[in-house]
Parts: C-alpha cells; structure tokens; sequence
C-alpha cells in the first residue's frame, strides 16, 4: 500500500510517518520500480501499535523501548511493567494538577457573578491583580 493509503487505515499524519521512519520506529519500505514506497501489513500494525501507545500519551522514548521489547522479546516483562508504572506516575501527577487548577479557576470564577462592565468584572480585577504581583484568589498565599 502507498503512504496515503497507510496514513488512512492508521489515521497516522504522512508527515508523521516519515518521521517514524526517519526515527527508525517503523522500517523503511520496500520502494516500487516507479520510486513509490511499498508499505506492508507489517507497517500498519506497527504503526497501529506506536498510534495507541502515543494515545495513552507515552513519549516516543518509552515507545521505541517497548518495540524493542517486541522485536527482541526477553525472559521476563518486568521492564515493560515498569515503563507502563512510570506513564502511570505521570498521568496521576498530571491529574493532580488538573485538580488544583480546576480549584483555582472555580475561587477565580467566585469574583463574578453577575454580567457587569469589562472594567468592573471580578475575574479581570483579580487577573490584573496577579500581573502586578499582588495575591489573587486563584493563586492565595497559603
């Protein structure tokens, strides 16, 4: 199949899957007797794999380990527990974050309740505030 078609069956950006390539993720293609690249089964599945692993929002880096792992499979998973362990710490620590900023906004969004003039409205008094350093109600000094 063409890159085109490889792109549509995978949902994969062209760009994106020379840059794989490029990276050594997926193997270069077989090229046809016209130049165009020939792409195989065995491209799509692994770009299919790199796809959901880059959905679970893992880096490049820990996808091309858990190639490896499938290219040369070992003994034991240990390493690929550990890389999946380690995304986990970080989307746990991401939705921390996301709750305190979520509290942040909801103590910014308390200062208006009402619709009012730009120059009266509590969450631009409060935004003003913290650009000139003084504490606002999402950032209060604890």
């Amino acid at each position: 199949m063409r890159i085109s078609e490889l792109a549509n069956a995978t949902g994969v950006e062209i760009e994106t899957i020379r840059y794989y390539e490029k990276q050594g993720l997926i193997a270069e293609p077989e090229r046809q007797a016209n130049g165009y690249r020939s792409y195989a089964n065995e491209h799509l599945e692994r770009l299919a794999f790199i796809r959901h692993c880059r959905a679970l929002d893992m880096p490049l880096a820990e996808v091309r380990a858990l190639l490896m792992f499938i290219d040369k499979p070992v003994a034991d998973c240990a390493e690929v527990n550990q890389l999946i362990d380690a995304q986990l710490g970080r989307v746990r620590a991401r939705l921390k974050s996301m709750r305190a900023l979520e509290k942040q906004l909801g103590q910014l969004r308390k200062h208006c309740t009402y619709i009012d003039a730009g120059q009266a409205c509590g969450i631009l008094q409060e935004l003003v505030a913290a650009a000139h350093g003084e504490a606002c109600a999402c950032h209060a000094k604890v």
